[in-house]
């Protein structure tokens, strides 16, 4: 055995005889210890094929510890899914806000050197390439990518051309239909050579896509609340969407024109009723600090968003940021906008933070935009645990999802149990039913149930959805778990969790009067809800019960 394979194994013994151990600390450590010969220090990427050449020393026991601390950023895939986020091509916004950037190089709304941003250039915004060489990313790190979030990002993606739209994402599933177990390589980027692409040809991947490898379990789509209508949701529907971001920014009307959004909150008001309707998931950003906007109105606004008709399932906040370039830049040196201080700052977002719902997931604050870039506002980059230490030292902890996710901690049925929150829109009620730790309080799978008012229901514009409620979302947390695989004692995901979900929604579906019940399924999940007795419509999986 070479010197060089027994320093790898003297690696790998190193990690696997850590008694604590420290996500963020804990392997570069180790690591600085055992340099290359040049000096640097190994990749993740690199461990793991080293691993693979030496695991089989060691023991189950450690070659397991070992695969769980080498994994670059666990969270990534401990959400329960591997995240893939592409980029559509620049394209122009219906929109003119004044915050908005405007670097033509990209989709409007984003900047060049967005992290995000910088990888569709680099693959010159090619569908495929940008989802395929994510995947093979994810994977050489030890990333499970058997169940796949697919985020396209772009401003207004319904603002793109038809075709382009339909062929972006029949690209993207092809890209999850392409990527094997044994793919390891990365691809090139073609020159940008659209193909003339119809619905049979997404339908075709679709398809696949039911009994691929790398399933699709969900595909989240942005826009404008003014774009929602019923035409275009069934459009996006067939696309095989299943959650809809939207710019909310902000609920006052005043703030809204004055910063030439180019809508009013009654858009918003309908874009939730009509998304709610329709069983999807509803994601929205939300913009404090805007032109003309106050501390006060940032704040009440944002807990309106908790009442009827709104009722968001997850949210970003976005502080806003002055960028060189836009209408806001001209108003900041004119000294007509002046960015809240860093500790009024704190104080709206912390307010916001502390107001969001245990049914609601707080998924972003701040935007991923480099401080260069910044010519006033918030410059930090850890706002997120900035403000947190402070709603702590207030003895305020943050309730919503994100912070109360399981991640990899193991846990026993014994362990949890049921929680349900019910709340009301003006279209129907909605019914949280969640699985939670009862010592930690911890959430390890939720389900979103809608009961829409039977008058609306009796007369919804898809027959399909016509007398029955909507599963609108099923999702368990902890480690990825591949399809059709035995978890481990103590995983949260195939615990069984989902099933049983889905049956105490169907109870109370039957109790509430109604006869059937369907779900918003992502095209990767299917073969799951046909196990459970659904069957597929033409845009929805429904079972009688």
């Amino acid at each position: 055995m070479s010197k060089n394979t027994d320093r790898i194994k003297e690696i790998f013994s190193d990690i696997a005889s850590q008694k604590e151990w420290d996500e963020n600390k804990s392997l570069n450590k180790i690591l600085r210890n055992y340099k290359k010969k040049n000096g640097s220090i190994y990749r993740n990427d690199e461990l793991v094929k080293k691993f693979d050449l030496v695991k089989k020393v060691f023991s189950k026991t450690d070659v397991s510890l070992i695969e769980k601390r080498i994994r670059l950023k666990p969270t990534r895939t401990n959400s329960g899914v591997a995240v893939v986020t592409v980029m559509t091509m620049p394209y122009y916004c219906p929109g003119n806000c004044i915050f908005c950037p405007n670097d033509r190089s990209v989709p409007k709304s984003y900047i060049a050197s967005e992290p995000g941003a910088q990888r569709a250039l680099k693959l010159k915004f090619d569908p495929y390439a940008q989802v395929y060489n994510r995947l093979v990313a994810l994977k050489n790190v030890g990333h499970n990518i058997e169940k796949v979030e697919l985020i396209i990002l772009g401003g207004t993606f319904s603002a793109y051309d038809g075709n382009y739209k339909v062929w972006f994402v029949k690209e993207c599933f092809r890209a999850l239909n392409r990527v094997k177990k044994s793919t390891k390589e990365y691809i090139q980027p073609r020159e940008f050579a659209m193909e003339q692409t119809d619905w049979e040809d997404l339908e075709k991947e679709q398809i696949k896509n039911e009994t691929a490898y790398c399933r699709n379990v969900g595909l989240v789509l942005e826009t404008r609340p003014d774009f929602i209508t019923v035409g275009e949701l069934m459009y996006l529907r067939r696309l095989g969407a299943t959650k809809i971001q939207i710019g909310i920014q902000s609920l006052s009307d005043k703030v809204l024109r004055e910063n030439q959004t180019g809508r009013d909150n009654e858009d918003t008001k309908r874009a939730f009723e009509l998304l709610r309707m329709f069983g999807f998931k509803i994601h929205g950003h939300w913009m404090p600090n805007l032109y003309l906007s106050t501390p006060k109105l940032d704040i009440s606004g944002y807990k309106e968003l908790f009442t009827e008709p709104y009722h968001p399932d997850e949210m970003k906040i976005y502080p806003t940021s002055v960028i060189e370039g836009t209408e806001l830049y001209d108003l900041y040196k004119e000294g007509k906008y002046k960015p809240y201080s860093e500790r009024t700052l704190i104080r709206v977002v912390g307010e916001c933070i502390a107001s969001t719902p245990r049914y609601c997931r707080l998924s972003r604050v701040i935007r991923d935009i480099p401080s260069t870039e910044i010519a006033a506002g918030n410059k930090k980059t850890n706002l997120r645990e900035v403000v947190e230490e402070y709603l702590k030292k207030k003895g305020i902890e943050s309730q919503d999802i994100r912070s109360r996710e399981i991640k990899g901690e193991e846990i026993s049925k014994d362990d949890i149990k049921l929680e349900k929150i019910t709340y009301k829109s003006t279209v129907g009620t909605d019914i949280f039913i969640s699985y939670k730790t009862k010592k930690s309080d911890k959430i390890c799978g939720f389900l979103r149930l809608f009961l829409p008012k039977k008058v609306l229901s009796r007369k919804h514009r898809l027959e399909e959805l016509q007398n029955t409620s909507i599963i609108r979302e099923v999702h368990v947390y902890g480690k990825v778990v591949g399809i059709d695989r035995e978890s481990k004692q103590g995983e949260s995901q195939h615990l069984g969790l989902g099933k049983e979900l889905i049956k105490i929604a169907e109870d109370i579906s039957k109790k509430k009067g109604f006869e059937k019940i369907s779900v918003i399924s992502a095209i990767g999940t299917r073969e799951y809800y046909k196990k459970l007795g659904y069957k597929r419509g033409e845009l929805y999986m429904s079972k009688k019960i």
